[in-house]
């Protein structure tokens, strides 16, 4: 019996500190993922539109324009409200929305596009990619579909840092225009997932991870 006890213990002392290894690799990998995407993306994210670069298109990335409870999600907003803004000041020509539409009752394009057009931007100056259902295929859609090497990102800053680290490796030259961000409550669980989908960057990366649907060429002009 006592024999048993003592193995027992040692069984239990071993699979702490196997877990505990395991937890510190998890660390170790978010934490690299996170400084890896942060450093390619510095001095590319902006805030101040008088500072901006001219592109002739931005890559608008798409999002639910209500949260599951019905509220407004204010990502939507603030990404419509920034695009505007850009447009209005001349520093971009074009509007590529990229979403998902994967529902027939669920389109984030389309729905972008309304807000934009009440807000202004003229609907023959909008493209829609509705195939958008992750950044990746915004990312390889925007070059493989649109044929677009140099464009402007916007979104929030977290998710343009991604973008952009992303855009760079399929031979974009992208800058990101930060749209106002939510407030920290509101926005921890989207802060949360945001580690992860850095680490899967990197495994999308090494296995040549491809968007859902490809397709023919489509010239924004």
């Amino acid at each position: 019996m006592a024999r048993k006890i003592k193995l027992s213990k040692q069984f239990l002392r071993r699979s702490i500190y196997f877990l505990l290894f395991l937890f510190s690799m998890v660390i170790v990998v978010i934490h690299n993922a996170d400084s890896t995407i942060r450093k390619a993306s510095e001095e590319k994210c902006y805030t101040e539109i008088d500072s901006i670069p001219q592109n002739k298109v931005a890559l608008l990335l798409g999002t639910s324009k209500t949260l599951k409870n019905g509220q407004s999600n204010l990502y939507f907003k603030y990404r419509v409200e920034a695009a505007v803004a850009l447009f209005k000041a001349k520093k971009i020509d074009f509007i590529l929305i990229s979403g998902d539409n994967s529902r027939q009752d669920y389109d984030e394009p389309t729905d972008m596009k309304e807000a934009l057009v009440d807000m202004g931007v003229p609907s023959d100056k909008i493209y829609l990619d509705y195939a958008g259902f992750r950044t990746l295929d915004s990312i390889i859609r925007a070059k493989e579909i649109f044929s677009l090497t140099e464009l402007t990102i916007i979104s929030q800053a977290f998710h343009n840092q991604r973008a952009i680290y992303l855009a760079q490796k399929y031979g974009i030259k992208a800058i990101g225009f930060n749209a106002k961000d939510v407030d920290k409550y509101s926005g921890f669980k989207t802060q949360v997932r945001e580690y992860f989908a850095r680490v899967k960057v990197f495994w999308d990366l090494t296995f040549g991870v491809q968007p859902k649907f490809l397709g023919e060429k489509i010239e924004i002009h």
